[in-house]
């Protein structure tokens, strides 16, 4: 009787965690550079059920959620027209340094200017390698060509670096966009050639609204099942209860 109860309790807790997956796509459906999660389930211990059901009947315990890590989907390259935003087209990301020295990486190529005329991201976080504008120097004068070339007034002043990972989906989130490279993804190493920059533009996130709306009410539906069998469940064990009375 208990073991129904598991399973429908199980289920909620894995609804809610797709549910969770869903709503977080829809926050940052305007967020530049975002990746949709992808949430996968998967089956839970089977144990034998009783020595009357016989050997070969197992019950399961449910179902559990599980992030199998992002979609990858080019999200559409918006033109904002401004000189210090860049987007990239195919696989890749920007490497940035954080005020704790540590290292991240991101879509996001919504580039300034600091007060030092280094280029940072929008959270403050230095471009590597470092890039430095000569003083003077406005936004409309800086030139980024497709392989990543930074010139002013003609005059190469560095390089942007794509780099990528063995398996991106093994990336952590860190927050503001970032991630970090783990065991699961592999070090972080150069981009291919097939990876290009285009000045002017923002990758767009890459949720697709509709499918978004579907999912969450998938979610919302298997979350009422469960619940529902909880009751059931419930009502099956104040009916046991009355027979042994």
């Amino acid at each position: 009787m208990l073991e129904g109860l598991y399973s429908a309790a199980a289920g909620m807790a894995a609804q809610q965690q797709h549910m969770d997956a869903v709503a977080n796509d829809l926050a940052n459906v305007d967020t530049t550079g975002y990746k949709s999660l992808r949430t996968g389930f998967r089956d839970l211990l089977y144990t034998q059920a009783g020595k009357a059901a016989g050997t070969r009947v197992d019950v399961g315990a449910g179902a559990a959620a599980t992030q199998l890590g992002r979609s990858l989907e080019q999200g559409s390259l918006q033109n904002t027209g401004r000189m210090l935003d860049v987007a990239i087209s195919g696989q890749g990301y920007f490497q940035v340094r954080l005020p704790n020295g540590s290292t991240a990486l991101t879509r996001d190529g919504n580039f300034q200017l600091d007060r030092n005329g280094r280029l940072v991201n929008s959270t403050g976080a230095r471009v590597l390698p470092a890039i430095t504008v000569p003083a003077g120097t406005s936004e409309d004068q800086v030139s980024i060509a497709s392989d990543g070339t930074v010139n002013v007034a003609g005059k190469q002043i560095g390089r942007l670096r794509m780099v990528t990972v063995r398996s991106p989906e093994g990336l952590a989130p860190s927050g503001s966009n970032l991630f970090t490279a783990t065991a699961a993804s592999g070090p972080v190493r150069a981009a291919t050639g097939a990876t290009t920059l285009q000045q002017g533009y923002l990758e767009g996130s890459n949720v697709d609204m509709a499918d978004a709306m579907v999912g969450m009410m998938d979610a919302q539906r298997g979350f009422e099942l469960a619940s529902k069998a909880i009751s059931m469940q419930d009502e099956m064990a104040g009916i046991a209860n009355q027979v042994k009375q």
